[in-house]
């Protein structure tokens, strides 16, 4: 069983399980936003991270998706969250990278009460975490609430070998850090473009396409909590891209939990200079295009 696990998370961490890239940069280190290109999708115009903000005015959530390894992004990441606490002061951040469990540690952190050691420990923090602490601090800086909307890795496990009904087996304490059950699969698009990227494998009955499933629908979960609760707030929700190109993956159950939410999205990823920004336009509102990031060897 565990070495089937290791060889499944091998296969599809790139866009699945959230590819946690190691990092050899000191976690004080920000390579900063250049060479980028951005773009709005339905204008074609190109525009800024302040253009972005403006639009914020009147939408209540902005969805950045983002290549996890691309610290370009990650930049203009902490400058879109810097602009949005400054225009909006009640801002809250909300991230695929830190799970419900973990809630408490956050905020014991984001006041101050125990060490960055123990944070990154005992929430969990990916490999990377140096590519997500300049949001962190910004945020813990201008006591703004972040919120995990992930789940716990033990969880997406127990649906990645039994299905989403093995969710059902769990205690009601344990309920209470999901998504309501039982789960929808969803269906159409989205499922095709998750088997076009396993290459075609339908990998049994797809118990796998339900952990991403599981991922949307926590992510989705968690803002539109959030959003009840401070119905005046601003959240920007940082995850991996898949989950909201096309306004697919977590956008789905987010219309189910809180219909009246506006929404805006960015999808972001590496591309060469040449790479017309036009191809990827139906992907999300705004199109980010940063710099190819070299593959490691």
């Amino acid at each position: 069983m565990r070495i089937y696990s290791y060889l499944l998370a091998i296969l599809v961490s790139p866009l699945f399980l959230s590819a946690q890239q190691n990092s050899d940069r000191h976690p004080e280190s920000n390579s900063g936003a250049e060479g980028y290109r951005l773009y709005d999708s339905k204008s074609g115009k190109s525009i800024t991270t302040d253009d972005i903000v403006k639009r914020m005015k009147n939408t209540d959530v902005l969805v950045f998706g983002e290549e996890h390894n691309d610290s370009t992004a990650h930049s203009l990441q902490a400058e879109i969250l810097t602009k949005m606490i400054a225009a909006y002061p009640q801002t809250a951040l909300t991230m695929e990278m830190f799970a419900t469990d973990v809630q408490l540690t956050i905020n014991e952190y984001l006041s101050s009460l125990i060490s960055e050691k123990n944070f990154i420990k005992e929430a969990r923090a990916w490999n990377n975490y140096a590519d997500y602490r300049p949001m962190i601090e910004i945020a813990k800086q201008n006591k703004t609430d972040v919120i995990g909307g992930n789940v716990a890795t033990r969880y997406s496990n127990a649906v990645t070998f039994f299905g989403l009904s093995k969710l059902q087996d769990f205690p009601e304490p344990s309920k209470k850090l999901l998504p309501p059950l039982p789960l929808d699969t969803a269906t159409g698009r989205y499922y095709d473009k998750f088997i076009e990227t396993l290459g075609g494998h339908g990998m049994g009955n797809m118990k796998i396409y339900q952990t991403q499933n599981l991922w949307d629908a926590a992510m989705a979960w968690a803002i539109s909590n959030y959003a009840k609760q401070y119905p005046e707030r601003k959240i920007l929700q940082i995850n991996g891209r898949f989950h909201s190109d096309e306004k697919l993956g977590l956008l789905f159950p987010l219309k189910r939990y809180a219909p009246k939410l506006k929404v805006l999205t960015i999808s972001s990823f590496a591309a060469a200079e040449d790479d017309d920004w036009k191809t990827f336009r139906h992907l999300a509102d705004f199109i980010l295009i940063t710099p190819q990031v070299p593959e490691k060897k």
